[in-house]
């Protein structure tokens, strides 16, 4: 059996559990790579591929030889940061002509999301596709993805996803990610396995400082004294407990999810290590020596943007998703020349290799409303073939960034977004999903190769867990299990609380439902296997 048969569930409803080995082989679409254009620097040890050279307009391949849309409707709901633009926006209005498809964008507030994707998928009136992105998968929605979204395995299952060249082409962990409820329900946003928190530093000034990269957590505490100076507002870091979480080898590292994993034959969750309290305990000791920059401490960091203070050498070190790394040096080199970001290799807290664990493949999805016609379906992939095309080919460059010369120029090789670009070519069909991870800034290309040369080495020392991949339904009894760790651990390291409250929450979390949960998984292993092989 795919599911869990003892957790029960019908086609027509929630469908608890998870699919994989040869239930998965059965719906999984085949993988055919992309030959349309060649990385600078190929994906390795699950890390994003690379894109060093300049672009020209002119040398734009084409990834999708026919429209493949039937010139239907398809409505989209979405997460949107910023002001959504209007509907019959250029951008808009190319994209469609592109594809064969009159999308109709129903943008809702990205802050509020959650609340307004219960509102929907409790309501009979839910748009034709649904973009729900991984941190928005709690309490009641999981369950309901698999009631209100079509299968759409009977159109890209095996060989059939070939109609689809750019879908095709998505890496098959990111399809595995998208299995709900045993059906191939999602369309991915694929993500690099690699490690995605970097300690990001400024190089420009550690070189002019005479300050040595850390190789140990010792190391890092030393370091970080040496360079707080309170009285003339520098200090070292911001919060450091993502790598904290990783350099002691957390299970699941930065990522949030609480995070299942067999050793010495028994299932354990990362709360009941001793490595998460050490992580914990030595994010504290940062933040009581005083070398935690005052904004984290009062946790401001999470209202007030810190990126001018470390543009401004309040303090040195950010603990930040690599994306950020392109973004912060590009946002400052334009002013300073000299200005250089770096970011640190992950060490062991002892001095040793790290143990990183394999981010899952897939993050945001984008479903189908059950109740959409075939041609709705058809259209839909339409959509998604285009948004998948692989970086170089002009459907990229269209749904990145616009129509050349409305939304964007292409100076020296690198386009530029003007300010209608800026407000229109954002948000949107990049939802819908996405071709296998790349890292492409032309503008910058050694931060580009540093980027993916650094995901490589993290790649190196990352392991998948037992559920690396896997697509889990939990019973609804157990959602909120978890919800307070996270507040928990960010008032123990600043000093709210204690070590002991964590050990007390943990012992409460077993007796409330943790240990039956780990039944259930260790269930839900031993009747699926894994997916990480």
């Amino acid at each position: 059996m795919p599911l869990l048969s003892a957790c029960g569930g019908s086609d027509s409803g929630s469908r608890e559990g998870t699919t994989s080995g040869k239930d998965a082989k059965k719906i999984l679409p085949a993988f055919v790579a992309s030959n349309v254009v060649t990385p600078d620097i190929p994906s390795k040890n699950g890390s994003s591929q690379g894109f060093t050279a300049k672009l020209d307009g002119a040398d734009l391949k084409t990834s999708v030889a026919k429209k493949l849309g039937k010139g239907g409707k398809v409505t989209i709901m979405s997460p949107f940061w910023g002001s959504p633009p209007k509907g019959n926006n250029p951008y808009y209005t190319a994209m469609n002509d592109l594809i064969g498809v009159d999308v109709q964008w129903q943008n809702q507030d990205g802050n509020t999301y959650d609340q307004k994707l219960g509102a929907i998928l409790a309501s009979s009136k839910i748009p034709d596709v649904v973009v729900i992105p991984g941190w928005n998968m709690m309490g009641k929605i999981p369950s309901a993805i698999s009631g209100k979204f079509a299968d759409l395995g009977p159109y890209l299952s095996g060989d059939k996803v070939k109609e689809y060249p750019n879908l095709a082409a998505i890496p098959s962990g990111a399809w595995q990610r998208s299995i709900f409820g045993g059906k191939l329900m999602g369309l991915p946003m694929p993500a690099p396995t690699a490690a995605n928190i970097v300690p990001l530093y400024r190089q420009d000034i550690f070189d002019k400082e005479g300050y040595e990269v850390p190789r140990s957590a010792d190391e890092f505490m030393a370091l970080c004294k040496d360079i707080t100076n309170a009285r003339a507002k520098v200090w070292a870091c911001g919060d450091m407990k993502w790598t904290a979480m990783n350099s002691f080898g957390v299970r699941g590292g930065g990522e949030k999810p609480l995070w299942w994993d067999m050793e010495d034959g028994k299932l354990i969750n990362r709360l009941e290590t001793p490595e998460y309290l050490e992580a914990i305990e030595w994010t504290r000791k940062l933040f009581a020596a005083g070398v935690v920059h005052p904004d984290f401490k009062l946790g401001k960091s999470q209202t007030v943007d810190p990126a001018p203070k470390f543009a401004a050498g309040e303090f040195l070190i950010w603990d930040n998703n690599i994306v950020h790394w392109y973004g912060q040096q590009a946002s400052q080199a334009t002013q300073n020349p000299d200005f250089k970001i770096w970011g640190m290799d992950i060490w062991n807290h002892d001095g040793g290799d790290p143990t990183l664990y394999a981010a899952n493949p897939a993050g945001i999805f984008a479903f189908v409303n059950k109740k959409a016609s075939e041609s709705v379906i058809r259209d839909v992939l339409a959509v998604a073939n285009v948004t998948a095309a692989p970086y170089g080919t002009k459907e990229w460059m269209m749904t990145n960034y616009g129509v050349e010369g409305t939304h964007y120029t292409i100076k020296d090789g690198v386009p530029v977004k003007n300010d209608k670009g800026n407000n229109e070519v954002l948000n949107a069909y990049v939802m819908v999903a996405s071709p296998a991870p790349t890292i492409a800034h032309p503008d910058l290309p050694d931060y580009t190769k540093a980027m993916v040369e650094w995901e490589q080495r993290m790649g190196a020392f990352t392991k998948k867990s037992s559920f690396w991949g896997l697509q889990i339904t939990e019973p609804s009894r157990y959602t909120n299990l978890a919800n307070d760790f996270e507040q928990l651990e960010n008032d123990i390291i600043r000093g709210h609380k204690k070590i002991s409250d964590m050990q007390q929450a943990v012992s409460d979390w077993k007796s409330k439902g943790g240990d039956k949960l780990r039944d259930w998984y260790k269930k839900l292993l031993d009747e699926n296997g894994t997916a990480a092989s």
